[in-house]
């Protein structure tokens, strides 16, 4: 979606935008932090892919301030249902005609935080590349061990042949921590060490302090730039499509899935068990349900269960039993942790980042079910087989959906960098990509809707109780 304009440069005209809140017919433009916000006196560059033999750059070519993306694209036109607010729009991602960093001068650096996920290796790859490639960017630095790293290890000059074949790499070649995270040293760090650019790719926590990291910038009113890129395995990061790394979770669970049904239906009264990650939302458990069609429940964190009584999982799997000799169950990580006992002290516990430590619903559960078999049924065979492919699952390279995900957001990221946009986000919304305020992902969140079609669309797949 465009909208016309007379404005003389990109410049004016995202001034204009930015005056007038842009909202017309019930749309508002999400504003977005630029560098000329607190320095209104930057020197303006010509994109250099206007000489670059390559792109050949036509009028269409550059994407101006005006180019925006709907965040919601489904509307009733009946009015039954209006919307309770404006229609929020994102600007569009992609290369801009005039630029506020001189590629000769431009110092990057690229970090990589909390767990892994499948691409984390194709992002820093492709972040490199289009540094170099597309802008003629020579400084690039790797920043090792996570945020801690820009203050107690030294960055690890990057270039294309230093990056050649990472994407076909699982896990991240700069290595990852979680915590760490120490404001002033971090900001200190990046002055010191004179970037003008920094690239962090980060689930939630590492985004709230991308937050905290802007801020101190603009405070301390320096030229640099902070982009961020969205790194969730479980595609808990709200606003965006999806997080790079999910559908390559997606189709590694449906193998553990696939090894726990061979492994039920082979033996008598058999249960497969596989726990798959989902701290918050069950997105992984959710999907892979639905593709690999061998699932008899499916336990996500958004929707409650109990194990015992009419309408329980114990009386829903007896049922499934009795029926056909076997039953699959897949859980979500978060699913179930109201209701398993803990101590004081386990209830209290945090990890490095801060989140609530979970206890081992996977576990928990298949002791649970050996009880109530012992218990209900004593002169019965059962068996439970119990599978785990967490760090299978994180550890893998991306699979060819997610790499060219990663190649696009990585790219994206850089226009806008280079474009004196900071303080953003770049990711996919309904399949454009555009940039976000990084305090609006900071604390946007992605539940699974258990009231709309996909989640009915599970439950009539498995036939498992609401447990409501």
């Amino acid at each position: 979606m465009a909208f016309s304009s007379n404005a003389a440069s990109d410049h004016h005209l995202r001034q204009e935008l930015a005056e007038n809140q842009f909202t017309i017919s019930n749309i508002k433009l999400q504003s977005l932090n630029h560098l000329t916000d607190y320095l209104p006196d930057l020197q303006i560059h010509s994109n250099p892919l206007d000489q670059n033999p390559f792109f050949h750059p036509v009028s269409e070519f550059y994407i101006t301030p005006s180019d925006v993306i709907l965040r919601h694209i489904l509307h009733d036109l009946s009015g039954a249902f209006p919307s309770p607010g404006p229609y929020l729009e994102y600007h569009r991602a992609g290369p801009r005609k005039q630029i506020y960093f001189d590629s000769c001068h431009v110092r990057a650096a690229i970090v990589t935080c909390g767990g892994l996920c499948p691409g984390m290796n194709t992002v820093i790859r492709e972040l490199v590349v289009g540094l170099w490639e597309l802008y003629g960017v020579r400084e690039i630095f790797g920043i090792r061990a996570g945020y801690r790293g820009f203050y107690s290890i030294e960055p690890v000059p990057l270039n294309p042949k230093t990056v050649e074949g990472w994407h076909r790499k699982g896990g991240t070649v700069l290595e990852t921590s979680r915590g760490g995270f120490d404001l002033h040293k971090i900001v200190n760090a990046i002055q010191d060490r004179g970037f003008n650019q920094v690239y962090i790719i980060g689930g939630d926590g590492a985004m709230r302090g991308m937050v905290e990291i802007f801020n101190e910038i603009k405070h301390r009113n320096l030229k640099i730039a902070v982009a961020g890129i969205p790194k969730t395995v479980d595609n808990d990061v709200g606003i965006i499509d999806r997080s790079f790394g999910f559908q390559t979770a997606v189709e590694m669970a449906q193998q553990a899935i696939s090894a726990a049904h061979i492994e039920a239906e082979s033996a008598i009264n058999g249960i497969g068990l596989v726990k798959l990650m989902g701290r918050s939302t069950g997105h992984i458990t959710l999907q892979a349900t639905l593709s690999s069609r061998d699932v008899d429940c499916c336990l996500i964190p958004e929707n409650k269960f109990y194990l015992e009584g009419k309408g329980g999982l114990f009386e829903f799997l007896d049922n499934r039993l009795k029926d056909n000799g076997h039953a699959v169950v897949v859980v979500a990580e978060g699913a179930g942790q109201d209701i398993i006992p803990r101590t004081e002290s386990q209830v209290q516990e945090k990890d490095e980042s801060g989140n609530p430590v979970f206890l081992d619903v996977g576990s928990w559960l298949k002791s649970e079910l050996k009880k109530w078999w012992d218990r209900d049924h004593p002169k019965d065979l059962f068996t439970v087989k119990y599978i785990d492919p967490t760090y299978m699952i994180r550890a893998v390279p991306a699979n060819a959906t997610d790499n060219l995900y990663c190649t696009l957001v990585a790219h994206s990221a850089i226009h806008g960098a280079m474009a004196g946009y900071t303080g953003f986000v770049s990711g996919p919304i309904n399949g454009n990509y555009a940039y976000i305020p990084v305090e609006e992902v900071a604390r946007a969140k992605n539940p699974v809707n258990t009231r709309d079609h996909k989640w009915a669309w599970v439950r009539s797949i498995t036939n498992q109780p609401d447990f409501g």
